[in-house]
């Protein structure tokens, strides 16, 4: 009969097996952790200083915004180039409060408003978002805008006129109290519409 040597060191197989189970346990709480961090970073990031979240509130720009619509504003493009006219952004406006208009006029052009003709360097624009509510209005034998006219003025550099799609219901630059929009006002451009989900869609800006 063979005997055991009792100094022959002994290994116990379920320990180390417990040990390896509990090491990888660890790794992959690790993984995870290291993960979520980087998530949240990335979160962090997009959140302010990438895309924001913006909430219409009032008329001001129906017939294509809504109250309670939630868009998505696009907050670096204009780090990487300037507003576009009929592109739709949102703004710091003097009272505090963010603002959401459509852009009209550019630094250095000349801008007039009649009625509900846009001149621009003299020459009437095209107002193809506005398309049907204009030829409705017209229908109807009445004028979509019903505002006072606003004088033909120079776009100071560095800013926009920015005006309201619902002409008669929007402050905007036509009031003195808003005015020109300078560039370093504006937060960014809305590019998406996303609640509610039944008229989820890109912002058209033409």
């Amino acid at each position: 009969m063979e005997h055991s040597d009792p100094k022959e060191p002994y290994i116990n197989t379920s320990d180390a097996g417990a040990a390896d189970k509990s090491k990888t346990v660890k790794n992959e709480v690790w993984e995870w952790a290291k993960a979520l961090l980087i998530a949240g970073v990335l979160v962090f990031v997009i959140r302010w200083f990438v895309f924001a979240p913006f909430i219409v509130e009032g008329p001001s720009m129906e017939p294509n915004f809504y109250t309670s619509e939630r868009l998505i504003v696009n907050k670096i493009l204009y780090d990487i180039r300037k507003p576009k006219r009929g592109e739709v952004v949102v703004f710091h406006a003097p009272e505090g409060k963010d603002y959401i208009k459509r852009v009209v006029a550019l630094p250095g052009e000349t801008v007039k408003v009649e009625g509900d003709k846009i001149y621009i360097n003299g020459q009437e624009i095209e107002q193809t978002y506005l398309k049907e509510a204009l030829e409705q209005a017209a229908k109807e034998g009445r004028s979509y805008n019903t505002l006072a006219n606003f004088p033909e003025t120079t776009v100071p550099e560095g800013s926009i006129f920015a005006m309201g799609d619902n002409r008669s219901n929007s402050r905007d630059s036509r009031d003195p109290s808003v005015g020109f929009v300078p560039y370093k006002e504006i937060v960014g451009r809305a590019d998406l519409i996303f609640w509610p989900m039944s008229k989820i869609s890109l912002v058209h800006f033409k």
